[in-house]
């Protein structure tokens, strides 16, 4: 399953996810101007990104499931 070149990019896509909560969560956590400029900013990338990969686990899942 590692080699399958779309658990690699569904992989990527689930990993960078994690790393945009965790901008947010960090931009949550300094406070101040830089919340203020990044903290809708950050929800809205992570919006994009959880669309994207749940996409990818339902493309994969509907691929990949019948073999």
């Amino acid at each position: 399953m590692t080699n399958d070149p779309l658990f690699i990019v569904t992989a990527a896509v689930m990993l960078g996810v994690v790393a945009i909560l965790f901008f947010g969560i960090g931009s949550f956590a300094k406070g101040g101007a830089f919340n203020k400029k990044y903290a809708n900013k950050a929800m809205r990338w992570r919006i994009m990104a959880q669309f994207a990969a749940v996409v990818l686990i339902l493309l994969f899942v509907l691929i990949r499931g019948k073999s």
